[in-house]
């Protein structure tokens, strides 16, 4: 975990300065603030306590860090944290310091078991059509932001998991990372637009294998594809 911590880091912070120079062509204000820690939980709080805003401030160099922070539901997907997803990534679009955005999870061996279906179980078809486009529409914010994107996938990314992962510009995986798209799970899986960016990624047979069998891919797999 440690080696991957410090590659992500490293990569965070590549991505940012090459993000930085971008910006600064275009004429937007400097960031100038000074940070005293590691993580500095960014000033606007996340509507979810499942979701956490931070900024590393090693570099000071607008590293911003989205943390999925629910261990009893493995990172699960529900309305709450499907609501503090969409405050941190709009925090983040609006914040012209912000360089690079990771999400990452403090959860051990969990980045995101994907939507909560004991919380789904008990809405109602309209509520569940809402929360889809809800999912969707917070998914396609991330794909859409002008800063580069990475995912820090340390354990399973299952399902709408999967699919956020999909929706950044960069992965990285530790060896332990369980992934899948998931037959059975093939309208979850494909409702926030997994099954359109997948086969963008690895190419349609390698998609298609994934998606029809439902296997579980580990990191050395995901980076051979």
């Amino acid at each position: 975990m440690a080696a991957l911590t410090a590659l992500t880091k490293s990569l965070g912070y590549h991505c940012a300065k090459r993000s930085k120079i971008s910006t600064f062509s275009q004429n937007f204000p400097s960031h100038n603030s000074r940070f005293q820690t590691l993580r500095t939980l960014i000033l606007e709080p996340s509507l979810s306590e499942s979701v956490k805003l931070n900024r590393l401030s090693d570099y000071d160099s607008g590293i911003v860090e989205v943390n999925l922070d629910r261990p009893e539901a493995k990172n699960a997907i529900g309305k709450d944290m499907l609501s503090g997803l969409r405050h941190a990534f709009e925090a983040v679009d609006r914040d012209s310091s912000a360089r690079v955005v990771m999400i990452s999870s403090s959860v051990p061996k969990v980045f995101c078991a994907g939507a909560d279906l004991k919380e789904r179980k008990r809405m109602t078809a309209a509520e569940v059509h809402s929360f889809v486009n809800y999912l969707r529409s917070t998914f396609s914010l991330i794909e859409e932001l002008q800063i580069p994107t990475i995912a820090v996938i340390e354990g399973a990314a299952l399902g709408g998991g999967l699919e956020m992962a999909l929706s950044c510009d960069l992965r990285i995986c530790g060896f332990r990372l369980k992934s899948e798209g998931g037959s059975s799970l093939a309208p979850i899986f494909n409702s926030a637009g997994g099954t359109q960016r997948l086969p963008r990624l690895v190419g349609k047979s390698i998609a298609k294998d994934i998606i029809f069998t439902g296997r579980r891919i580990c990191g050395r797999d995901a980076v051979s594809m």
